[in-house]
């Protein structure tokens, strides 16, 4: 974990490359959810197909960016992983009645657990720590991005092929995204333990 400084809320901490393209990643959010309306045609949600895969883009783009010009901040790598909850939260609920196989229970499931982690980081942060992506997580949105990249495009003859490689990263980011979320937890118990066994705490 992290400590978040005040030097991170500065306007040059907001504004680097990274941070900017995180902005961009959530701003296409409600593009996607408007897309995908329940009248939507198979048209609009090959677009929206098409603004989720450059959103996934700028997911990759980043961190890249954030690590070779060395200006990878604290205020990041909290929004980093809430963009990517936000996104992958959004499109899921709108293929609840579009794809059958996305069940609304198994769906509840994966916004419960992100809901779940976006609290912690929120306790967290506000006692100045910040809870980073463990490998165990960033394999479950890999997979979670899979998932969708298979499930949105609207492709008729495709879907035997499409629809159970989809639904299958779906299963494998549900059973990763359990793990993880008990490592976080575990790990900042850990931390808050620690701190509250330092002296003058």
């Amino acid at each position: 974990m992290l400590v978040l400084k005040r030097s991170d809320l500065s306007r040059q901490s907001l504004t680097t490359l990274p941070n900017v393209l995180t902005y961009f990643r959530m701003a296409t959010i409600p593009l996607i959810v408007a897309l995908m309306a329940p009248a939507a045609s198979a048209t609009a949600r090959n677009i929206a197909f098409a603004v989720y895969c450059v959103a996934s883009i700028t997911d990759y783009l980043d961190g890249h960016l954030a690590r070779r010009s060395n200006t990878v901040t604290s205020i990041g790598k909290l929004l980093d992983p809430l963009a990517d909850k936000l996104l992958t939260t959004a499109v899921l609920i709108m293929l609840i009645p579009k794809v059958h196989a996305v069940y609304a229970w198994l769906v509840f499931l994966i916004v419960g657990r992100e809901i779940a982690i976006t609290g912690l980081r929120s306790i967290a942060a506000g006692n100045g720590l910040i809870i980073n992506a463990s490998r165990m997580g960033k394999n479950k949105m890999v997979s979670q991005t899979l998932a969708l990249l298979f499930l949105l495009p609207a492709v008729p003859k495709l879907h035997p092929i499409l629809m159970p490689l989809g639904i299958g990263f779906l299963w494998i980011s549900l059973v990763l995204g359990y793990i993880s979320a008990v490592d976080y937890f575990v790990g900042f118990y850990r931390e808050a333990t620690k701190r509250q066994e330092q002296p003058g705490n």
